[in-house]
């Protein structure tokens, strides 16, 4: 009989368990459920978040945890009994039983390898309790199989359609033929499903090392393009050479070649680590860089087959980066996601073409370079990284290879630290300067002097306070 050990937990989960066995007192039923038995099954640490079943209050047991522990409590869902604990970076997730026994409130879960639980109390008495498995979901996890208990559960909940690309790609499973066909029947009921539940879905399909694998398994199943309906127009949507693929393509390969970028980027030497660091920076709610990175790489040419126009013969894109900048931002805000990653999507795919007209003007000047980063400020880098696999996608190259063709992007990437210090520079001349030697008021025009006077600094053409003000003086020179 298959067993589950308290030592697999850490330390600070066992407590949090101990508290909410007390919190419930002795005659109430605890199950832990999902994930951490599934995973810790599947030899892997068990996760941050832990899911209790409760025999019923779960939103009451929540807020009594909550109030001993000094944690927060977060209703998730009240008509069903669903809330959350949190307690710095551990989560606590209870749910009432959504059937009178614990089994039958297991085969009404979306997936048998998630459908397995271990009785709270005997496991927090013994260390080890059985595992208990009404559907057969330790025989499916033995067989890297992904199945349902009932195909109606899909139409319970129309994420778990969703969930189940996210749960192949993470954990090397693969769905049945019958529980694909239910995910591919349940595709449309994916569209009334909230935008934040879509999102936590996305957000943890993105960072997964496989995540363009896991976006093709969804649009062979139908799931793409209810969640994200740019994609019709994307497919088929024919691009002139040196380019091989359609922009859908294009757009899945430059995902696959950040993919492959993050899980090696000690090859971009000798910047790896700090890039490294830099993409792991949290843009808002756990969304880091990384991710925006790969979003950044499916909608760069989002905008391609609205824009297309044939012209003298020629296939043209005009204005795709701007048009495609618009639609990227309402595609973040149709989603809920940070603020903060919007932004930084919207920037990145406003500009996704710059080093490619860097590099058609020749050598990057000094002037050229400096203008780029303060353009691009902290998201410079994540743009370089975006043009690499944008480069190598055109013909379906690895960006490792393409990397070392990319002397352009090195030598940006090279003056990131010279630029960073320029940048962080306190100016040489201020609003109320400029003001008062050309006699303006307030107003665009003392912005833009400024602005010269500040590319002069950077440019190392002025060194005070005195030639700063001389220096707006002269007639400005052409670039």
């Amino acid at each position: 009989m298959a067993s589950f050990r308290l030592d697999r937990l850490g330390r600070a989960q066992v407590a949090l368990l101990r508290a909410l066995a007390r919190a419930a007192g002795p005659r109430r039923d605890l199950a832990l459920v999902g994930g951490a038995v599934r995973d810790c099954r599947l030899g892997r640490p068990a996760p941050a978040d832990l899911d209790v079943a409760v025999e019923s209050g779960a939103l009451e047991l929540a807020r009594r945890v909550a109030a001993r522990l000094g944690a927060t409590c977060v209703p998730l869902d009240p008509e069903r009994g669903t809330a959350r604990v949190v307690l710095g970076p551990l989560r606590l997730d209870l749910s009432d039983f959504r059937a009178p026994t614990l089994a039958g409130d297991l085969a009404a879960r979306d997936y048998t390898v998630n459908a397995l639980a271990v009785p709270l109390r005997a496991l927090l008495r013994a260390g080890r309790a059985r595992v208990v498995d009404p559907t057969g979901g330790l025989a499916d996890l033995a067989a890297r199989r992904l199945r349902l208990p009932d195909p109606r559960v899909l139409a319970d909940d129309p994420l778990r359609a969703l969930r189940g690309v996210r749960l192949e790609a993470a954990l090397g499973l693969r769905l049945t033929r019958a529980a694909a066909a239910a995910v591919r029947g349940a595709a449309p009921a994916l569209a009334g499903v909230s935008a934040e539940r879509v999102r936590d879905e996305l957000l943890g399909l993105l960072p997964l090392p496989t995540a363009a694998r896991a976006l093709r398994r969804a649009d062979a199943l139908g799931l793409l393009g209810v969640i994200l309906p740019e994609v019709a127009a994307m497919r088929g949507c024919a691009q002139p050479a040196p380019h091989r693929f359609d922009v859908l393509e294009h757009s899945l390969r430059a995902v696959a070649g950040a993919d492959r970028l993050l899980a090696r980027l000690g090859a971009l030497r000798p910047w790896g680590e700090e890039l490294g660091a830099h993409l792991a920076e949290d843009l808002g709610g756990g969304v880091t860089r990384g991710t925006v990175l790969k979003l950044a790489a499916l909608l760069h040419d989002v905008a391609k087959p609205e824009t297309r126009r044939e012209v003298g013969g020629r296939i043209r894109f005009f204005e795709h980066d701007a048009v495609g900048a618009a639609r990227a931002r309402a595609i973040g805000e149709r989603w809920r996601l940070p603020a903060r990653a919007v932004a930084v999507l919207e920037r990145l795919v406003r500009q996704h073409l710059r080093p490619m007209h860097l590099e058609a003007a020749g050598r990057v000047t000094r002037r050229a370079r400096w203008r780029f980063y303060r353009d691009l400020g902290a998201d410079a880098r994540d743009l370089c990284l975006l043009a690499l696999v944008d480069a190598a996608a055109v013909t379906g190259a690895s960006p490792l290879a393409t990397w070392r063709r990319a002397g352009l992007l090195r030598d940006l990437l090279a003056g990131f630290a010279e630029e960073h210090a320029v940048a962080a520079a306190p100016p040489l001349v201020r609003g109320e300067d400029v003001m008062a030697r050309f006699g303006l008021p307030p107003g665009r025009e003392v912005g833009r002097l400024l602005e010269r006077a500040r590319e002069a600094q950077a440019l190392g053409r002025v060194r005070t306070r005195e030639e700063a003000l001389a220096y707006l003086d002269s007639p400005p020179r052409r670039p």
